[in-house]
């Protein structure tokens, strides 16, 4: 028997008593070929194909200046070190990341409306968007820790309560990603086929899994089994180049211990189609904050 949540069928069901595939259910790219946007039409192809584009320069270097001033600013401020929108690494007590941007900072909040991005998301996902997350992540260097493996959508199916796969993400630098500062991994076509993970969700998880993760994390089997057949792409580039991903890709980040930080700006767009209801696998909500309930499209 299938499980529901509000009406609405599991389709890939996770957090079980053991680990299971699942074939992609749903499209990659939702919008019709004459759909109108800034991606041409042999990276949306590619985007199908691989579960990602790269962008060698989305924003001007000017731009970043503004928008890495304004990173700075915010991880300076006291009054949102304190807020429980910040996440402090565990070791150095620095600033990790820091949540719900686009709501703190008017500056990010213009950002999230350009249309050079909300208007690729549009395009992929085919209908207006919201944001259904934002944040800076700081990754700063002397021993930052990484993101361990991991799909996006079996958290936010698992947690936040998202039914189907309509849901793309953008990193955008905002220093320099090199080879060596724990720089963005994908397995190219991973986006295709779901790993449901094995063990319960613990209540309040989010608490220690936006530090270092634990449910909802794949066995060694399955990703050397994945790795093995799709590769490691790693991703480098400029400050104000972007990689857009699918919510399935099984992406990670691995330690920074260079002395150079590694800043971005993320954004997760949500099809105003594909609203949150309950978790599927989790006994609570995740707060609006790391999963929003606030459906209103980016205009």
């Amino acid at each position: 028997m299938t499980a529901t949540t509000a009406n609405v069928t599991d389709l890939y069901p996770t957090r079980g008593t053991t680990e299971v595939t699942v074939p992609r259910q749903d499209p990659v790219v939702w919008g019709s070929p004459d759909t109108p946007g800034p991606i041409a039409a042999p990276d949306l192809q590619g985007f199908e194909r691989d579960g990602f584009l790269a962008i060698d320069q989305l924003i001007t270097p000017d731009e970043v200046a503004v928008y890495k001033r304004e990173l700075d600013r915010l991880v300076a401020d006291p009054a949102i070190r304190a807020d429980e929108r910040s996440i402090v690494e565990p070791k150095s007590k620095e600033i990790r990341s820091v949540f719900e941007v686009h709501k703190i900072s008017d500056v990010f909040a213009n950002l999230v409306r350009d249309e050079r991005v909300v208007g690729r998301a549009r395009q992929i996902l085919g209908s207006d968007v919201y944001v259904h997350q934002s944040r800076i992540n700081v990754k700063p260097g002397f021993g930052a820790s990484g993101f361990y493996w991991h799909s996006d959508f079996e958290t936010w199916h698992a947690e936040d309560g998202l039914p189907n796969m309509r849901t793309v993400s953008v990193s955008i630098a905002l220093t320099e990603n090199f080879a060596t500062n724990g720089g963005l991994m994908i397995m190219p076509g991973s986006h295709r086929t779901f790993l449901g993970c094995a063990g319960a969700t613990p209540e309040d998880n989010y608490k220690k899994s936006l530090q270092m993760q634990d449910a909802g994390t794949p066995s060694d089997e399955a990703l050397t089994s994945m790795a093995s057949e799709h590769g490691i792409r790693l991703f480098t580039g400029s400050a104000g180049s972007a990689t857009w991903f699918d919510c399935n890709c099984m992406h990670g980040s691995g330690d920074n211990i260079t002395p150079f930080p590694r800043s971005n700006v993320f954004i997760v767009f949500n099809s105003v189609e594909n609203a949150a209801v309950e978790p599927f696998a989790a006994p609570v909500r995740r707060p609006e904050f790391i999963g929003a309930r606030d459906f209103t499209p980016v205009k």
